[in-house]
């Protein structure tokens, strides 16, 4: 067997379609947020911002372009944004040279109950977040003390929006479109079968997600492992549908609601404004503590309680509730005639 190639499809095999995606991922990542980097001291150093004699002393210059780094979310907006543009670039190299398939394939076929799903899974994302914080305000484990009072703040929030809606897109993009669908198609072996290959690819996708927020801040055991189970629930919608409207919603208002709207940690890092401003307190177990609900019990249960809600809306839009085993086969793309 050719480890490399697969004959009957006339493809590379799944780990080096994964391989070079993901290279291809990181290494237009890290050249864009570079140049927009690069852009940003440019302009700093021509408007005087950075005084031109700093620069000759390498220490002092780097602690000065790392303090005007933290006090510009504007540049972390940018990066997002470019990680998003890498994604979609990377996306149709790799349907188009990797994996031979059309773009769509990857969950956007695009049609009225696409945009229906991804509704559901935007309102969804913010319901469970309003009854996190409901729970916890009523528990007396958060305590609001402020308001959004300023334009600035108001701005903040909108970058947030933004940036969670790209975050959102390019990390289900990544996640579940491309790493589900390929590790299923790479496990569906013989002895194994598409059902079981999807679930295989499901775990270890979700799996792999999680372990990816490993260098986050206040990262614990408890918020790898919750991560996980984070990841399974963002692929829910995917494996019952076969498309990201679901996945990416909720993924979108889980984080800007969490973040931006109530004020909560967001997978161990802190949202530059939010609605309302609050202090934590209460049991870690439960909270989540400095990582935020995602890494404690409350987040686990309304994980439950999403995913019982997801299952009640496949199964009264389509009918029936059932794996998309599709996922896990590939179809080669049909010839176009003429």
């Amino acid at each position: 067997m050719n480890p490399f190639y697969n004959p009957a499809q006339h493809r590379l095999r799944a780990f080096w379609r994964l391989f070079i995606q993901a290279v291809l991922f990181l290494l237009g990542t890290v050249v864009l947020s570079s140049v927009i980097v690069l852009a940003a001291i440019g302009i700093w150093l021509a408007t005087g911002q950075i005084p031109a004699g700093v620069a000759s002393n390498p220490s002092a210059f780097s602690q000065l372009i790392a303090e005007r780094m933290a006090g510009q979310s504007w540049i972390g907006l940018l990066s997002t944004l470019a990680s998003l543009l890498v994604m979609l670039l990377t996306f149709w190299v790799a349907g188009r040279f990797l994996d031979r398939r059309s773009f769509k394939d990857f969950g956007f076929h695009v049609d009225v109950a696409w945009w229906r799903d991804l509704a559901f899974g935007l309102a969804l994302g913010a319901l469970l977040m309003v009854l996190i914080f409901g729970a916890e305000l009523a528990a007396g484990w958060v305590t609001i003390t402020g308001t959004l009072q300023s334009l600035e703040s108001g701005v903040g929030m909108v970058q947030g929006l933004a940036l969670f809606i790209c975050v959102g897109i390019y990390e289900e993009m990544f996640s579940r479109g491309y790493h589900l669908r390929n590790m299923a198609e790479g496990l569906n072996i013989k002895w194994l079968g598409p059902k079981w290959a999807l679930g295989l690819g499901y775990l270890l996708s979700s799996t792999i997600f999680g372990m990816l927020h490993l260098a986050n801040p206040n990262t614990s055991l408890m918020s790898t492992f919750n991560l996980v189970i984070a990841g399974l629930f963002l692929g829910l919608g995917f494996i019952l549908t076969g498309e990201l409207a679901i996945s990416i919603g909720l993924h979108i208002t889980w984080n800007f609601f969490q973040g931006n709207v109530f004020g909560f940690p967001v997978s161990g890092g802190a949202s530059s404004a939010s609605l309302i401003a609050i202090q934590q307190g209460g049991p870690t177990l439960w909270t989540g503590g400095a990582f935020g609900p995602e890494a404690g019990l409350i987040g686990l249960l309304a994980i439950l309680l999403g995913s019982v809600l997801i299952v009640g809306w496949v199964r009264r839009t389509r009918g029936r509730v059932a794996w998309q085993t599709h996922l896990a086969e590939y179809a080669p793309p049909v010839a176009k005639v003429g």
